[in-house]
């Protein structure tokens, strides 16, 4: 029995040293990427439900931004606190605003890919760049340096949607999870794999989404209008890559434990609808995980001598770091390297849970 699980920790190290070695590595260790000196005009485009305190906090932060021709479309869907009455305010101080309101009704409470669309209807420009109410970009050079990544051939930029560093626990396993799915989408992207983004900071052209024919193939599933529509829309040449630290959003983190994970619930409900060979390859990620510390730990405890075990599992740490570091330095999360194997082990039992309880119940609102 010992031999067996013994070869099976060799075979499920060796997986995940491919992982971090040959893949992961790939965004680590990646160049930056060309920009163009082109400034096209810029619809920034968000999404508000019940977001009366977010945008009287955050709003002023994005008509701020230092760029020559912007401007912020609005919507209110189905909003039942105070939400539109703090964007007529803007309004009256700002010229380039646009307002779209959607009243709730007895058939109607709302659905974001509905008022994305209606938003991306109106928008004036060309190039749209999306993010969330409870967001606000880090440098006031946040839509020049994601419209700096748009050329002929670039059409959709990824970019980076951290949370703000707080004290605590949580706070550190939510930025964690946030590094880990950036640190993943960004090396698939840069391979010529891409299949998601985070609607907290994305760009793509109004052609693009056209193109792809909007949210329609997916808009009965509540989640998905930022991985769903980068899974249509993109091909292996047409998207940009922007972590530079100017691009960066940063969004307020749950401080409850729960509404973290009903949120995360609500992001996992789209990973069935990714394309087989991303299902095949995320999955196989996340098991060598669980089987790594399952077999690591086991290993340990009914063997004499640990230290084949220890070595074993040193070689797959040496690897992770390798390439962590780097991409921690790169996304300005480097305080998170010294968790990061206790973040992993609850990160991958939270997951788990997640997975289980959403087979029983599907998150209904957005």
């Amino acid at each position: 029995m010992f031999s067996i699980l013994f070869i099976l920790f060799l075979v499920v190290v060796v997986i995940q040293v491919g992982y971090y070695g040959l893949l992961f590595s790939r965004f680590s260790f990646a160049k930056k990427q060309r920009v163009s000196l082109r400034k096209p005009p810029v619809s920034i485009i968000i999404a508000c439900k019940n977001e009366e305190k977010n945008l009287k906090k955050n709003l002023s932060t994005i008509f701020e931004q230092s760029y020559p021709k912007f401007e912020i479309v609005l919507v209110d869907d189905a909003s039942t606190d105070a939400t539109l009455v703090v964007m007529q305010a803007y309004s009256n101080q700002f010229q380039n605003l646009q307002i779209i309101h959607i009243p709730k009704t007895s058939t109607y409470s709302g659905s974001k890919k509905n008022a994305l669309t209606q938003a991306i209807q109106k928008a004036k420009y060309e190039h749209l760049l999306f993010t969330d109410a409870d967001c606000v970009p880090r440098t006031k050079h946040w839509i020049t340096n994601m419209s700096a990544h748009f050329t002929d051939k670039k059409q959709l930029v990824l970019g980076y949607g951290g949370y703000i560093k707080k004290k605590g626990c949580l706070n550190k396993l939510i930025r964690y999870e946030t590094l880990m799915t950036a640190w993943q989408y960004f090396s698939y992207a840069v391979v010529g794999m891409p299949y998601m983004g985070v609607g907290r900071n994305i760009s793509y052209t109004k052609t693009l989404f056209k193109k792809a024919n909007g949210f329609t193939s997916h808009q009965d599933i509540k989640s998905g209008d930022d991985d769903l529509l980068v899974k249509q829309a993109s091909t292996c040449s047409n998207v940009a890559l922007n972590w530079q630290l100017d691009s960066h959003t940063l969004s307020e983190p749950k401080t409850n434990l729960i509404a973290w994970m009903q949120q995360k619930r609500r992001h996992l409900t789209t990973a069935t609808s990714y394309k087989m060979i991303h299902q095949f390859l995320l999955g196989l990620f996340y098991i060598s995980q669980v089987l790594f510390y399952a077999l690591f730990f086991l290993l340990l405890f009914i063997y004499s001598n640990p230290k084949a075990i220890l070595l074993i599992a040193g070689i797959r740490f040496l690897f992770f770091y390798i390439s962590f570091i780097p991409t921690t330095k790169r996304l300005k999360e480097s305080d998170l390297i010294l968790y990061a194997p206790f973040l992993e082990l609850f990160l991958i039992t939270m997951q788990m849970r997640i997975f289980i309880t959403n087979l029983w119940e599907k998150p209904k609102e957005w």
